[in-house]
């Protein structure tokens, strides 16, 4: 949900603060949203409240009927532009790469070069606490990924390697062929004993 706040800042200006109808729709959105999510009014509420407990998001005053809210995000932090894109898309699409990342955020601040988007992100790496950390990077992948620690540490469980991962594949095909013999067999003798019970009811009228 920060992250809405802080892309719909960016990105649409003349739109923002957000009313909580618009919240709602910006955080179920169903692009550039990793997770995807189906939020109701009551949880973002909920959410709103959490925020305003960190100072990271509050209400809007204005001249508005309606109720609006803004994110906290750069008050609280001093970030600047380019912090603010780089950790806005760490928030919206978790752990990303480098390149990743300057591709997604040119909507909110353009990179020049991959060497920009790493200097941010060590910038981020080096605040305290810090806020973005690197992770392991995985079999098979070139670049290690970044994720933002605005929601606590992240754990990362390593990924199966190819042979590991072809065993459950295997396994469950396996037991899925096992389940259909043992369907087929008792198929088979249902057939078997209607052809017995058939074969004894013409024998009452031979």
């Amino acid at each position: 949900m920060l992250g809405c706040l802080v892309e719909k800042e960016i990105t649409t200006p003349e739109y923002y603060p957000l009313s909580l109808n618009a919240l709602i729709h910006a955080c179920n959105q169903k692009s550039n949203r990793d997770p995807l999510m189906n939020l109701d009014e009551d949880e973002v509420r909920h959410a709103l409240r959490a925020l305003g407990e960190q100072a990271l998001a509050r209400s809007a005053s204005g001249d508005s009927r309606v109720a609006k809210y803004e994110h906290r995000l750069s008050d609280t932090f001093n970030f600047t532009r380019p912090e603010t894109a780089i950790l806005c898309e760490l928030l919206l699409r978790g752990p990303q790469t480098p390149g990743e990342l300057r591709s997604r955020a040119e909507r909110m601040h353009p990179f020049e070069d991959l060497g920009l988007v790493q200097s941010t992100l060590k910038h981020l790496m080096e605040r305290d606490p810090p806020l973005v950390k690197v992770l392991p990077r995985q079999p098979g992948n070139k670049e290690a990924r970044y994720a933002h620690l605005l929601s606590g540490d992240v754990e990362l469980r390593e990924a199966p390697s190819p042979r590991e991962a072809a065993v459950p594949s295997s396994s469950a095909e396996s037991a899925r062929t096992l389940q259909l013999e043992s369907e087929v067999a008792g198929l088979q003798k249902e057939v078997a004993d209607l052809k017995r019970q058939f074969a004894e009811f013409r024998k009452q009228f031979e």
